[in-house]
């Protein structure tokens, strides 16, 4: 691929993961305030593709693993080539695959005074399984490409807040199940501003 051909495609795809951040932003937002109201605090974001409007949250999860694709393409074509670029792409498009996996396997939404991911069937049990995996996935991709693009502050930012939300997630799990929607939502907020720093970061 040409050096111009080269930049076209890397503009191109960084700017459409951009607003697939802004749109995957919006709908959780807006789906938050709709029935049948989970708590940010209690619940995972993962309850609000149950209920009346599910639809939207599972439109939602396709939407994070095409935006998973579009940086990857975006940085494929990105030099320098390394073990550590093609590592971490590998990495970010198997998290992108378990995002778009959940829509096929809903989670078990607790009980009242349930609290925490205690899946109660076979496909709550796939859903957990897909979802720390991606959640894995996707840090350990972070990670080898935060390393890769080197000292930018954003990207490093993001990166250091989604390590402390996944940490906090899994104390909270642990300890405090209370607050498990409240640390997913960190460790999230992380991972969706390093992807729109990052993209950011490739037009440039």
């Amino acid at each position: 691929m040409t050096p111009p051909l080269a930049t076209r495609v890397r503009r191109a795809f960084a700017t459409a993961a951009m607003v697939l951040v802004l749109f995957y932003v919006t709908v959780d937002a807006v789906l938050q305030l709709l029935p049948p109201h989970y708590s940010v605090l209690t619940d995972a974001e993962s309850d609000l593709a149950v209920g009346q409007f599910g639809w939207a949250m599972n439109l939602n999860f396709l939407a994070r693993a095409v935006m998973s694709g579009c940086l990857v393409i975006a940085i494929s074509v990105t030099a320098p080539p390394s073990p550590r670029r093609r590592a971490g792409s590998a990495l970010l498009a198997l998290a992108g695959l378990c995002s778009a996996a959940l829509v096929f396997f809903p989670t078990d939404v607790n009980r009242p005074g349930e609290f925490g991911m205690t899946p109660r069937t076979s496909l709550g049990v796939v859903h957990v399984v897909f979802a720390t995996s991606g959640f894995l996935a996707v840090l350990v991709a972070m990670a080898l490409l935060t390393w890769w693009f080197g000292r930018t502050r954003s990207i490093m930012v993001f990166f250091v807040v989604a390590l402390v939300g996944l940490v906090s997630l899994g104390l909270s799990l642990a300890l405090l199940p209370q607050i498990v929607g409240l640390t997913e939502r960190i460790c999230l907020l992380g991972i969706l501003g390093w992807a729109f720093a990052v993209g950011a970061r490739l037009i440039r």
